[in-house]
């Protein structure tokens, strides 16, 4: 992995950082410029937009329910795409969403893998998005840059070949993030509430995020894709090797 920071700098994020820089298992490394992630950003102002548009930025992909959006709109100016895909799915299928949500599981990496065999299609219609965006990078968030950025990350990281330790720091990074970005956002953090729910299972953040990537299965969702945008994917956009 290549010394240059991968941290995104701009006022109104703290959690922003490129999916490049990452080692490959064959050797090298993502490439960046392709996918940015980071928690929502309705802080950043007009010259925090001009900077990540200067940066190649042309597309951002709000994650969130929309309620969330409602409530915390990004204001995305002109020449950057505004997408939504609202990868929960809570208000179509509350009956998934009731374990999780009544017992805090919903802020853990434990829902993971139950989201993605339940609700598979929210999953897939995000990669159809990332793969269809405008050319240029493209910028995915929901609220804190936690899970359901982290899951997509995740996938991401996967279908390129990084290694999956590489894969799991980047994840923790948003842990050690997480106190400066509640505090950005006015709120505390909710971080000791998931580790404490998590240790009283029995597992930690870090468990419980490898033991999803030991069950995650990009290749289905791939599948699941016309084979020019499974090709994006697997390419990031034509970046990568072609496998």
């Amino acid at each position: 992995m290549t010394s240059e920071p991968r941290a995104v700098v701009v006022d109104g994020l703290v959690n922003a950082r490129d999916l490049g820089g990452l080692p490959l298992v064959g050797g090298g490394e993502t490439p960046r410029g392709v996918f940015l992630r980071s928690e929502r950003p309705d802080r950043v102002d007009a010259d925090g937009w001009a900077a990540l548009h200067d940066r190649g930025l042309r597309a951002v992909l709000d994650l969130r329910q929309p309620e969330e959006r409602d409530g915390h709109p990004a204001r995305i100016p002109e020449g950057i795409a505004d997408l939504h895909v609202d990868h929960d799915g809570l208000r179509d299928h509350p009956t998934f969403w009731a374990h999780y949500w009544e017992n805090g599981l919903v802020g853990t990496p434990l829902y993971y893998l139950p989201h993605l065999a339940a609700l598979p299609e929210r999953t897939v219609d995000v990669l159809a998005a990332l793969a269809t965006a405008p050319e240029g990078a493209v910028l995915f968030h929901c609220a804190g840059g936690r899970d359901r950025t982290g899951l997509i990350a995740a996938i991401l990281l996967t279908i390129a070949g990084v290694e999956p330790d590489a894969i799991l720091e980047d994840y923790l990074e948003t842990i050690t993030n997480a106190e400066a970005m509640a505090a950005g956002q006015g709120r505390p953090s909710g971080e000791p509430a998931v580790a404490a729910l998590l240790d009283s299972l029995g597992t930690t953040s870090e468990e419980a995020f490898r033991a999803f990537l030991a069950g995650l299965d990009v290749e289905a969702l791939l599948a699941a894709l016309p084979a020019e945008q499974a090709t994006a994917l697997r390419t990031w956009r034509g970046r990568l090797p072609q496998p």
